[in-house]
């Protein structure tokens, strides 16, 4: 179970799925719940979810298609939920976009980004030189200070691009919540995975 903006929509899910996630609403600080039908829940960080579910600590897990598209894990992707819907993008600060000019006087243009898979991916695909500066932390502040030209960074409103002068100047690729499994439980436990699996794709998004 990935903690954070997830989370909700994961207990929805499983919720409408016949899942008993009653224990999931009292979460308190307990990282693993076990359930009365003997399901046992882990909860973590959305980024560390397909590292569980790669090694069979969780036979399956939920997670951002960004997460699987940046670590690209060693497990089935077996259902887009349909929920947590944002976007990966390219934003620079308001005005004139400053990546043409880099390129053409510099050769390269200077990204920062939480996730320098994907914008390597986007400039290499592109046909574009880029210079990626992997940050941690508000990568917002990046262009804002001199430290790049633009970020890549995953979107849901615009609001936090808005409040920093920052526009989107290009779609990377959409992303949702995802659900997973490991690749030995998908075959160990196939009957009983594909039953999570079907009444899942039946709730509505």
């Amino acid at each position: 179970m990935p903690l954070g903006a997830l989370f909700p929509g994961s207990i929805e899910a499983l919720e409408a799925a016949g899942v008993d996630v009653a224990p999931l609403r009292d979460l308190g600080r307990r990282l693993v719940i076990e359930a009365p039908d003997g399901t046992t829940f882990i909860t973590t960080r959305p980024s560390d979810v397909p590292t569980y579910v790669e090694a069979g600590a969780a036979d399956i897990g939920i997670v951002g298609k960004d997460v699987l598209h940046e670590r690209a894990p060693d497990v089935y992707e077996l259902l887009d939920l349909g929920f947590g819907g944002c976007r990966m993008v390219y934003a620079t600060r308001e005005g004139d976009d400053p990546t043409p000019a880099a390129l053409e006087h510099l050769g390269v243009v200077r990204v920062a980004t939480k996730y320098p898979v994907s914008a390597t991916e986007h400039f290499t695909r592109t046909g574009r030189q880029a210079e990626v500066v992997k940050v941690n932390g508000s990568v917002e502040l990046a262009p804002l200070v001199g430290l790049a030209h633009g970020i890549v960074d995953l979107v849901a409103t615009g609001r936090t691009l808005r409040e920093n002068g920052l526009v989107e100047r290009e779609p990377i690729f959409d992303s949702s919540a995802r659900l997973i499994a490991n690749r030995v439980s998908q075959t160990l436990r196939a009957g009983e995975l594909e039953e999570v699996v079907g009444r899942m794709g039946e709730v509505p998004a």
